[in-house]
């Protein structure tokens, strides 16, 4: 199995993820400005669409979204409960999440990294965000993790996404600070995700400790 991926992008949650479940996959970095990986290649002959993250199978299947990557991976150990059993609500509460993530945050901070072409929309951009982070603090002031009391795929996921706006590269040169001052209980669960023995080998292992 291949993972590409760029260091501390949306793609730090499926190696995260990776980590978790104790499967061995080879890392392949992709420079961000020229589309290479770090092999040579010209990343868009594996996804087209030239963004991270991607998985490539031992047979040459290849999986490029993020929220069916996580999925796909959670289900490759179902004893280890990163993603709840097929059928039930609880995994339908964890698409729930991830469609949110997808829709609401990650694409929310659009506006901010690119923030020259979108102008004043970042004015509105930025708000908005930062009430839907406010609203994912509200829901873990009663639980660790978002899902309840486990770790799931889903906060590997926001892991990633919070760190966004935190990055100190990611604010100077891309606009993309968010307020989390008064976020309490998202600072808490930060702090318990960041020290987890799988989240720190993904860090470690993308230069980010």
């Amino acid at each position: 199995m291949k993972l590409y991926y760029i260091p501390a992008s949306c793609s730090l949650s499926p190696h995260i993820v990776l980590n978790e479940l104790g499967l061995a996959a080879t890392l392949i970095k992709v420079d961000h400005k020229t589309h290479r990986t770090e092999l040579g290649d010209d990343y868009f002959d594996v996804n087209t669409f030239g963004y991270v993250p991607a998985i490539e199978l031992d047979d040459g299947t290849l999986l490029r979204e993020g929220p069916a990557i996580l999925q796909f991976l959670g289900d490759l150990k179902p004893e280890l409960g990163l993603v709840p059993a097929h059928g039930t609500l609880d995994r339908y509460r964890l698409q729930e999440w991830l469609s949110f993530l997808t829709s609401e945050i990650h694409k929310g901070y659009i506006p901010l990294l690119y923030a020259t072409l979108a102008g004043k929309y970042v004015d509105t951009a930025r708000p908005k965000l930062e009430q839907r982070f406010a609203w994912i603090n509200e829901q873990l002031a009663t639980r660790p993790y978002l899902m309840g009391d486990a770790f799931t795929v889903a906060d590997a996921y926001l892991f990633a996404l919070t760190g966004w706006g935190q990055a100190a590269w990611l604010t100077s040169y891309y606009k993309a600070d968010i307020h989390f001052d008064n976020l309490h209980h998202l600072h808490a669960w930060y702090d318990r995700v960041r020290v987890r023995p799988a989240v720190l080998k993904a860090l470690r292992e993308e230069g980010l400790a």
